[in-house]
C-alpha cells in the first residue's frame, strides 16, 4: 500500500534537470551571442565606408543598441513569473538569429541600424534569465566556474571571430557572413526548446514569496546589492566586450593607423586571450572568494589600459596592452554575476539579475555614449587616448566600491566563500 507522500511523488514527478547539458547548450548560444558581438566592429568598418557615416554615429548606434538591449532586460523580474526561462531564451533566440541576418538586405544605413537594435533586443535574455537558470540549477560551491564557463563559452566565439571574421568579410563580404553567423543562433534556439528543462523552483519561490515590486524593495534596501550594482556600472566602462574591442580597433586603425594585417592580428589576440582568464577566475573565486578576485582583475585591467594608451606607435607596448587587457578586462563580469549570485535568495533571484544587467548593460553601456562625445567633441587623435584613460579610472573606482561589500559566511564543506541565503 502506497503512502501518502509516495502518491504525491508518484502524481507529480519531479523534473529532470540535467544541469551540464543546460550548461553547454547555454555556452554555446553564448558563444553565438558574442561571436555576433565581436563581428559587429568589423562590419562597422564597411558600414561607415558603404553607407558614408562617420565613427561617430557607430559610436552612438552601439551605445543605442546596448541601452535597448540592457533597458529590456528589467522586463524579465516579472516575464520570468509568467513564463518558463527557457521559453524567453528559445524566442529572444529566433528574434537575435533572424535580425542579425536580415542586416544583410539593408540598402540604407536606417534600416541596417533599426535591425541590428532589434537583433540586439533578441540576445538580451541569454545573461540575466541564463544565468538564473544556472544559479538555480548549479550549487553554490560549483557555482562561480559554471558561470564563469557560461561567460568562456561566450568568449570561444570572440575567439571564432577572431580567427575567421576578418577573412570572411574580406572573401565573402559583410552581407554573407552576417547571414552566416545569424543562422546558428537560431539553430540553437531550436535545441534550447527540445533539451533544456527546469524544475520552476525559483518562480515558486518568488511567486509565494510576494510581488516584484517587493522583490525591488528588498533590494533596495540591500548594501550588497547596491555596491553590487554600482560597479557594475563603474566596470562597465572598461569592460571587455562591446565596449575594449571595439575602441581597441578603433584606436589601433584610425589613430595609429597600423596596417590591416597587424591590427588583425592584434585583434584577434585581445579576443583569444579572453577565453581562459574567466575559467581560471572562476575556479580561484570558488576557492579564495569572490571579492579578492574581482578587484585584482580590476586593478589589472586599469594597468592593461594604461600601458596601451602609453605605448604610442611602439609595436612592443602596443603588444604588452592588448596582453594585459586580455587577461584582465574580460574577467570581472562573470565573478561579479557569481558574487550577486551568492547574495541574492532564490525568491529575488531572477528581479537581482534583471535589475543588474539593465544597469550593468543598460545605464553602463551609456559609457560608450560618453566616449563617442568625447571623441567628437576632441577629435580622434586626442579623443581615444582619453577614451582610454576614462576606462582604467572606471576600472579603479570599481575596485574600491567592491569593498564595501559583505560576503556571505562560508558554511562547512563548501570551499567557496559564498552561501546560498533565503528571505526570512
Amino acid at each position: 500500500m502506497a503512502f501518502p507522500d509516495e502518491l504525491a511523488r508518484e502524481v507529480v514527478a519531479p523534473v529532470a534537470v540535467r544541469p551540464m547539458r543546460t550548461l553547454w547548450l547555454l555556452s554555446i548560444a553564448h558563444a553565438v551571442n558574442h561571436a555576433q558581438a565581436v563581428l559587429l566592429p568589423l562590419v562597422y568598418l564597411k558600414v561607415i565606408d558603404e553607407f558614408g557615416v562617420t565613427v561617430e554615429t557607430i559610436a552612438f548606434l552601439s551605445a543605442l543598441g546596448a541601452f535597448a538591449s540592457g533597458a529590456i532586460q528589467l522586463s524579465y523580474a516579472a516575464l520570468t513569473r509568467i513564463a518558463s526561462r527557457r521559453n524567453l531564451l528559445v524566442a529572444g533566440g529566433f528574434l537575435f538569429g533572424a535580425g542579425f541576418a536580415a542586416q544583410a538586405v539593408t540598402t540604407t544605413f536606417p534600416s541596417f541600424a533599426i535591425l541590428n537594435v532589434l537583433s540586439r533586443l533578441g540576445g538580451s535574455p541569454q545573461h540575466p534569465v541564463g544565468n538564473g537558470l544556472l544559479a538555480e540549477q548549479f550549487p553554490p560551491e560549483r557555482r562561480g566556474f559554471a558561470i564563469s564557463a557560461h561567460i568562456a563559452g561566450g568568449n570561444v566565439g570572440t575567439v571564432i571571430v577572431a580567427v575567421t571574421g576578418a577573412w570572411l568579410i574580406a572573401n565573402a563580404g559583410w552581407r554573407a557572413t552576417v547571414v552566416l553567423f545569424g543562422i546558428p543562433a537560431v539553430i540553437v534556439a531550436l535545441g534550447i526548446l527540445f533539451w533544456v528543462r527546469e524544475t520552476g523552483a525559483d518562480r515558486d519561490a518568488a511567486i509565494a514569496h510576494g510581488s516584484v515590486t517587493d522583490a525591488f524593495r528588498f533590494i533596495v534596501r540591500d548594501r550588497n546589492h547596491v555596491w553590487i550594482y554600482l560597479t557594475s556600472v563603474l566596470g562597465g566602462g572598461g569592460r571587455g566586450l562591446g565596449v575594449v574591442n571595439l575602441f581597441a580597433l578603433l584606436y589601433l586603425t584610425h589613430l595609429i593607423r597600423l596596417d590591416e594585417a597587424t591590427s588583425g592580428v592584434m585583434y584577434a589576440v585581445l579576443i583569444v586571450l579572453s577565453v581562459p582568464m574567466p575559467l581560471v577566475a572562476g575556479w580561484l573565486s570558488d576557492r579564495i572568494g569572490r571579492k579578492p578576485l574581482i578587484m585584482g582583475v580590476y586593478l589589472g585591467g586599469a594597468v592593461g589600459f594604461l600601458v596601451f594608451v602609453s605605448a604610442g606607435s611602439s609595436l612592443l607596448g602596443l603588444w604588452a596592452g592588448i596582453a594585459i587587457m586580455g587577461l584582465f578586462s574580460f574577467a570581472e563580469s562573470p565573478q561579479l554575476q557569481a558574487l550577486l549570485a551568492d547574495v541574492a535568495p532564490p525568491e529575488i533571484r531572477d528581479v537581482s539579475f534583471a535589475a543588474y544587467f539593465t544597469l550593468a548593460f543598460g545605464v553602463g553601456s551609456l559609457w560608450v555614449a560618453v566616449y563617442g562625445v568625447v571623441i567628437e567633441r576632441a577629435g580622434e587623435a586626442a579623443g581615444l587616448p582619453i577614451v582610454f584613460w576614462l576606462m582604467a579610472t572606471t576600472f579603479v573606482a570599481a575596485a574600491f566600491t567592491t569593498l564595501p561589500i559583505r560576503t556571505p559566511a562560508r558554511p562547512a564543506g563548501v570551499r567557496d566563500g559564498a552561501a546560498e541565503g533565503h528571505l526570512p
